[in-house]
Protein backbone atom coordinates (compact mmCIF):
# COMPACT_ATOMS: atom_id res chain seq x y z
CA UNK A 1 0.00 0.00 0.00
CA UNK A 2 2.84 2.37 0.88
CA UNK A 3 4.64 1.39 -2.34
CA UNK A 4 1.48 2.10 -4.33
CA UNK A 5 1.18 5.54 -2.75
CA UNK A 6 4.82 6.31 -3.54
CA UNK A 7 4.38 5.06 -7.11
CA UNK A 8 1.29 7.23 -7.57
CA UNK A 9 3.11 10.26 -6.15
CA UNK A 10 5.93 9.89 -8.67
CA UNK A 11 4.11 8.64 -11.74
CA UNK A 12 0.44 9.42 -11.19
CA UNK A 13 -1.31 12.27 -12.96
CA UNK A 14 -1.97 15.45 -11.04
CA UNK A 15 -4.81 17.89 -11.69
CA UNK A 16 -3.80 21.23 -13.12
CA UNK A 17 -4.78 23.01 -9.93
CA UNK A 18 -2.81 20.68 -7.61
CA UNK A 19 -0.58 22.48 -5.07
CA UNK A 20 2.51 21.01 -6.78
CA UNK A 21 1.43 22.57 -10.09
CA UNK A 22 0.91 25.98 -8.51
CA UNK A 23 4.31 25.84 -6.79
CA UNK A 24 6.00 24.85 -10.04
CA UNK A 25 4.25 27.64 -11.94
CA UNK A 26 5.43 30.19 -9.39
CA UNK A 27 9.01 28.98 -9.67
CA UNK A 28 8.88 28.96 -13.47
CA UNK A 29 7.81 32.61 -13.44
CA UNK A 30 10.96 33.51 -11.49
CA UNK A 31 13.19 32.42 -14.37
CA UNK A 32 11.15 33.89 -17.21
CA UNK A 33 13.29 36.19 -19.35
CA UNK A 34 16.53 35.07 -17.69
CA UNK A 35 19.22 34.42 -20.30
CA UNK A 36 21.28 32.49 -17.73
CA UNK A 37 18.31 30.22 -16.95
CA UNK A 38 17.69 29.66 -20.67
CA UNK A 39 21.36 28.81 -21.19
CA UNK A 40 21.35 26.39 -18.25
CA UNK A 41 18.20 24.64 -19.53
CA UNK A 42 19.71 24.31 -23.01
CA UNK A 43 22.85 22.75 -21.54
CA UNK A 44 20.92 20.26 -19.42
CA UNK A 45 18.68 19.18 -22.32
CA UNK A 46 21.24 19.21 -25.16
CA UNK A 47 21.59 15.88 -27.05
CA UNK A 48 25.20 15.67 -25.87
CA UNK A 49 24.34 16.47 -22.25
CA UNK A 50 25.15 13.97 -19.51
CA UNK A 51 21.61 14.30 -18.17
CA UNK A 52 18.92 13.06 -20.53
CA UNK A 53 16.25 15.63 -19.72
CA UNK A 54 13.67 17.16 -22.01
CA UNK A 55 13.74 20.95 -22.36
CA UNK A 56 10.65 21.26 -20.15
CA UNK A 57 12.20 19.03 -17.46
CA UNK A 58 15.47 20.97 -17.68
CA UNK A 59 13.65 24.27 -17.17
CA UNK A 60 11.86 22.79 -14.16
CA UNK A 61 15.23 21.77 -12.64
CA UNK A 62 16.76 25.19 -13.38
CA UNK A 63 13.87 26.84 -11.53
CA UNK A 64 15.27 25.23 -8.35
CA UNK A 65 18.85 26.32 -9.02
CA UNK A 66 20.45 29.66 -8.16
CA UNK A 67 22.99 31.64 -10.18
CA UNK A 68 26.45 32.09 -8.74
CA UNK A 69 29.83 33.58 -9.70
CA UNK A 70 33.20 32.20 -8.62
CA UNK A 71 36.28 34.42 -8.81
CA UNK A 72 39.34 33.28 -10.73
CA UNK A 73 41.71 31.25 -8.56
CA UNK A 74 39.05 30.29 -5.99
CA UNK A 75 39.15 26.71 -4.73
CA UNK A 76 35.44 26.14 -4.11
CA UNK A 77 35.57 22.39 -3.46
CA UNK A 78 38.37 20.83 -1.38
CA UNK A 79 39.25 17.15 -1.54
CA UNK A 80 38.29 15.34 1.66
CA UNK A 81 35.91 18.10 2.79
CA UNK A 82 33.02 16.66 4.80
CA UNK A 83 31.18 19.89 5.63
CA UNK A 84 30.63 21.31 2.15
CA UNK A 85 28.99 18.45 0.28
CA UNK A 86 25.41 19.64 -0.10
CA UNK A 87 25.52 21.07 -3.63
CA UNK A 88 26.41 20.48 -7.25
CA UNK A 89 26.89 23.09 -9.93
CA UNK A 90 26.46 23.44 -13.66
CA UNK A 91 29.22 25.45 -15.36
CA UNK A 92 27.75 28.12 -17.64
CA UNK A 93 30.93 30.06 -18.47
CA UNK A 94 34.58 29.64 -17.54
CA UNK A 95 36.82 26.67 -16.79
CA UNK A 96 37.43 24.60 -13.67
CA UNK A 97 40.52 22.52 -12.83
CA UNK A 98 39.88 19.19 -11.12
CA UNK A 99 42.79 18.05 -8.93
CA UNK A 100 43.44 15.15 -6.58
CA UNK A 101 46.18 13.90 -4.27
CA UNK A 102 47.58 10.51 -5.26
CA UNK A 103 49.53 8.03 -3.16
CA UNK A 104 53.03 9.17 -2.09
CA UNK A 105 52.51 12.76 -3.33
CA UNK A 106 52.01 15.93 -1.33
CA UNK A 107 51.02 18.16 -4.25
CA UNK A 108 47.81 17.52 -6.22
CA UNK A 109 47.86 16.46 -9.84
CA UNK A 110 45.41 17.78 -12.42
CA UNK A 111 42.88 15.15 -13.44
CA UNK A 112 40.96 17.20 -15.99
CA UNK A 113 39.70 20.66 -16.90
CA UNK A 114 35.93 21.15 -17.21
CA UNK A 115 34.13 23.91 -19.09
CA UNK A 116 30.59 25.04 -19.90
CA UNK A 117 27.92 22.36 -19.77
CA UNK A 118 29.68 20.20 -17.19
CA UNK A 119 28.28 19.20 -13.81
CA UNK A 120 30.54 19.30 -10.75
CA UNK A 121 29.92 17.86 -7.29
CA UNK A 122 26.97 15.61 -8.09
CA UNK A 123 28.31 12.67 -6.06
CA UNK A 124 28.44 14.73 -2.88
CA UNK A 125 24.97 16.08 -3.58
CA UNK A 126 23.53 12.56 -3.54
CA UNK A 127 25.53 10.77 -0.83
CA UNK A 128 27.00 13.53 1.37
CA UNK A 129 30.35 11.71 1.52
CA UNK A 130 33.69 13.60 1.60
CA UNK A 131 34.63 15.34 -1.62
CA UNK A 132 36.75 13.11 -3.86
CA UNK A 133 38.68 15.91 -5.61
CA UNK A 134 39.46 19.62 -5.40
CA UNK A 135 37.97 22.13 -7.84
CA UNK A 136 39.54 25.51 -8.65
CA UNK A 137 38.25 28.21 -10.99
CA UNK A 138 40.82 28.83 -13.75
CA UNK A 139 38.93 31.96 -14.76
CA UNK A 140 35.83 33.69 -13.49
CA UNK A 141 33.13 31.03 -13.51
CA UNK A 142 29.42 31.64 -13.93
CA UNK A 143 27.38 28.67 -12.78
CA UNK A 144 24.00 27.47 -11.55
CA UNK A 145 23.93 25.70 -8.18
CA UNK A 146 21.51 23.01 -7.01
CA UNK A 147 21.60 22.39 -3.26
CA UNK A 148 20.40 19.28 -1.48
CA UNK A 149 17.58 21.28 0.13
CA UNK A 150 16.49 22.48 -3.33
CA UNK A 151 16.67 18.91 -4.65
CA UNK A 152 14.46 17.73 -1.79
CA UNK A 153 12.00 20.52 -2.59
CA UNK A 154 12.04 19.53 -6.26
CA UNK A 155 11.33 15.95 -5.19
CA UNK A 156 8.33 17.15 -3.18
CA UNK A 157 7.00 19.48 -5.89
CA UNK A 158 7.91 17.64 -9.10
CA UNK A 159 8.66 14.02 -8.13
CA UNK A 160 8.79 12.67 -11.69
CA UNK A 161 11.28 15.28 -12.83
CA UNK A 162 13.35 14.84 -9.65
CA UNK A 163 13.35 11.05 -10.09
CA UNK A 164 14.57 11.38 -13.68
CA UNK A 165 17.25 13.86 -12.63
CA UNK A 166 18.51 11.57 -9.86
CA UNK A 167 18.46 8.54 -12.16
CA UNK A 168 20.43 10.45 -14.81
CA UNK A 169 23.01 11.53 -12.23
CA UNK A 170 23.29 7.96 -10.91
CA UNK A 171 23.82 6.58 -14.42
CA UNK A 172 26.48 9.22 -15.07
CA UNK A 173 28.30 8.27 -11.86
CA UNK A 174 28.06 4.57 -12.73
CA UNK A 175 29.54 5.28 -16.18
CA UNK A 176 32.49 7.10 -14.62
CA UNK A 177 33.05 4.23 -12.18
CA UNK A 178 33.12 1.71 -15.04
CA UNK A 179 35.65 3.88 -16.87
CA UNK A 180 37.80 3.97 -13.73
CA UNK A 181 37.55 0.18 -13.38
CA UNK A 182 38.66 -0.27 -17.00
CA UNK A 183 41.67 2.00 -16.36
CA UNK A 184 42.56 0.04 -13.21
CA UNK A 185 42.41 -3.22 -15.18
CA UNK A 186 44.71 -1.78 -17.85
CA UNK A 187 47.10 -0.55 -15.16
CA UNK A 188 47.12 -3.98 -13.48
CA UNK A 189 47.83 -5.69 -16.81
CA UNK A 190 50.64 -3.24 -17.57
CA UNK A 191 52.15 -3.73 -14.12
CA UNK A 192 52.00 -7.51 -14.50
CA UNK A 193 53.64 -7.36 -17.95
CA UNK A 194 56.43 -5.12 -16.64
CA UNK A 195 57.02 -7.44 -13.68
CA UNK A 196 57.26 -10.43 -16.02
CA UNK A 197 59.85 -8.60 -18.15
CA UNK A 198 61.86 -7.68 -15.05
CA UNK A 199 61.73 -11.30 -13.87
CA UNK A 200 62.92 -12.48 -17.29
CA UNK A 201 65.85 -10.04 -17.28
CA UNK A 202 66.80 -10.66 -13.66
CA UNK A 203 66.15 -14.34 -12.90
CA UNK A 204 66.50 -15.32 -9.27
Amino acid sequence: MILNAMFNRIFGKKPDDAPESRISAQRMRTIEGSSAADRAAEMLSAPSAALKLSHEEARAVVAYMRPHKIAEGTRFIKEGDTANTDFMLLVLDGEVTIETIVVSRTEPITVTVLGPGNLIGEMGLLDGEPRSASCTAMSEVRCAILTRDALNQLLADEPRTAAKLMMSISLRIAERMRESQDKLKMYAQLTQAMQEEINALMPI
